[in-house]
């Protein structure tokens, strides 16, 4: 399996390539986890009675061992941000027949690629944006000196006809 990290400061990434299944039946099981947490995710491909769930599982346990040796992320807030399935070669073997013809055998192969992202960096950010948004509100209220005008009692409205 390789492995790969893009972006270093939001994203962890698992690249399994060249699995030997297809990838409508990986692409089952990888809607079932993409979105949920690391640990939901771990239960899930525990329970769930399909074999492709053992390859992806060696990749999710990849993609959190990359985040925590890496970057030092705790695995416990780790989200699966993004999951994908993709077609990978096609194996072709050959299977011999009566009256010296040959059967063609087909063995799909699928790439597929695990994304974590920690989302407690995403929370100290929304707590720092809303700090900031407070602290901006309190500010414009005390320096707004605000005068109302009635425009019916002035006449001003209805003087001009």
């Amino acid at each position: 399996m390789k492995k790969r990290k893009k972006n270093l400061a939001t994203e962890v990434y698992a690249l399994g390539q060249h699995i030997s299944m297809s990838a409508h039946k990986a692409r089952r099981v990888i809607d079932q986890i993409r979105g949920r947490s690391y640990e939901e995710t771990l239960m899930i491909l525990e329970l769930v009675p399909y074999r492709a769930c053992y390859p992806i599982l060696k990749l999710v346990y990849s993609a959190a061992a990359n985040a925590s040796h890496n970057m030092g992320w705790n695995e416990a807030n780790l989200v699966i941000s993004k999951a994908e399935v993709n077609e990978g070669t096609t194996v072709k073997r050959l299977k011999p027949q009566a009256r010296g013809r040959s059967y063609l055998i087909k063995r799909p192969t699928c790439h597929i690629t695990i994304v974590l992202t920690d989302i407690s960096l995403y929370q100290e950010f929304e707590e720092y944006i809303m700090c900031s948004k407070k602290s901006e509100l309190i500010t414009k209220k005390k320096s707004k000196n605000m005068t109302y005008h009635d425009t019916y009692s002035s006449g001003g409205l209805w003087d001009k006809k």
